[in-house]
């Protein structure tokens, strides 16, 4: 696995700030936003293009690219990969991306009309802004020549692209898979974007807080930005190179609300149907799920509908466990489910469950529906997580990982 966070720039940091609860929340500072009403994100600390990457390669990569370049060069080198000895036929590249390079499209055009009406474009334009150029410079790179393409279905991006690569190899049309996803969102259009949709938390003045899934005050998500890598691998293939295998994906499980262009169904029916598909592949029982990543966003009507679905599937049970970390990362949108799909394989290894942070009042149908750590991690042992991702346009992908003795 490979990580590029708000709260982390590998995996190892990345778990350990998710597990003390930290916020990645604080004042913009990529662009003057004076004149907007949010002005908080989750940018990346410390990240620094130049200690990756050369000149030239700086030109022409947009940073989604980049980022994602990053977190999968971390996954490669904890796989242990001997690229002379496996069959790059055989490895293919899935990755996902919301928004793809909108920083580049949006400077350029920026520059193009407060010029003189002449273009000027980079000829590097094009491809910085193409939302399936990460995953085919990742293949560039290592040479990987197996299935390659970018699925796109908003912020249950990445979680669509890690059930296509589980898909591809259980179909034996891939040995190995390099997945996940990557987004770099944080310009005037986006924050502008989202904010004009009432989808951003306002709460300005108090930025490491202002993301607060479940909480009957939350009001609205807080951007972020970054990547997650994963390498799936068909588990022979794997046994027999000696890897190191760190979880099992047994389960996934895609669906549409059919509801609204930003608004998720308000019974939860595209989030059911999601879930159920995903525990149903597993060929558990709903008992059997022990931990969920829930999409939790920090919106009014998002959080509200997933604690519905929930509740409806799985019963008011106060052994299941329930965490919303987008109150640590922000919404990384399609990057999302990548991140927190590495969260949850990590709290199964480490029995293990990252915090919600900042929630207070947890909304109150639901406070004793579910067992919620809040603001510290805690020690339990789980054997399945969930995780689930839902995008605009009710785009649903829930995702089911089991743990490996």
């Amino acid at each position: 696995m490979g990580a590029l966070t708000p709260i982390g720039n590998n995996v190892d940091e990345f778990w350990e700030n998710a597990c003390k609860g930290i916020s990645g929340a604080d004042e913009i500072t990529s662009f003057d936003t004076e004149k907007f009403k949010t002005k908080i994100a989750c940018e990346l600390r410390g990240y620094d293009p130049t200690d990756h990457f050369d000149r030239k390669q700086i030109k022409t990569y947009d940073k989604f690219t980049q980022y994602a370049l990053v977190a999968t060069e971390e996954a490669v080198k904890q796989s242990n990969l001997d690229l002379d000895q496996i069959d790059l036929d055989r490895v293919g590249v899935i990755w996902g991306s919301g928004n793809g390079g909108i920083l580049t499209f949006e400077q350029q055009m920026k520059e193009y009309y407060e010029g003189d009406g002449t273009p000027r474009f980079s000829p590097f334009f094009i491809p910085r802004i193409l939302v399936d150029i990460a995953a085919g410079i990742i293949s560039m790179k290592y040479g990987f020549r197996g299935v390659n393409y970018c699925p796109v279905s908003a912020c249950a991006t990445s979680t669509t692209a890690i059930i296509d690569a589980f898909n591809y190899i259980r179909w034996n049309k891939a040995d190995i898979i390099v997945t996940g996803g990557s987004e770099a969102p944080i310009g005037p259009a986006t924050i502008g974007g989202f904010g004009a949709a009432k989808a951003l938390s306002t709460n300005n003045d108090n930025p490491k807080n202002a993301s607060r899934p479940f909480d009957a005050d939350r009001d609205g998500f807080v951007m972020g930005e970054g990547a997650g890598a994963l390498i799936l691998e068909e588990y022979e293939h794997a046994v027999n190179r000696g890897a190191t295998i760190y979880g099992e994906i047994v389960g996934g499980g895609m669906a549409g609300d059919a509801y609204h262009l930003t608004g998720t169904h308000p019974e939860g029916r595209g989030a059911i149907r999601g879930m159920s598909l995903a525990v149903e592949e597993a060929g558990i029982n709903l008992d059997d799920v022990d931990y969920i990543n829930m999409h939790a966003t920090s919106t009014p009507q998002g959080d509200f509908s997933e604690l519905k679905a929930v509740s409806k599937l799985f019963g008011d049970r106060k052994s299941l466990v329930v965490s919303g970390t987008k109150s640590m990362t922000g919404h990384l949108l399609g990057a999302a489910g990548a991140i927190e799909a590495i969260l949850s394989v990590k709290a199964l290894q480490n029995g293990i469950v990252p915090p919600t942070i900042n929630t207070k009042n947890i909304q109150e149908e639901f406070k004793d529906s579910f067992y919620y750590p809040l603001e510290k991690s805690e020690q339990i042992d789980i054997n399945y997580a969930l995780s689930n991702t839902f995008g605009f346009g009710g785009h649903i992908a829930s995702i089911l990982f089991a743990k490996v003795n």
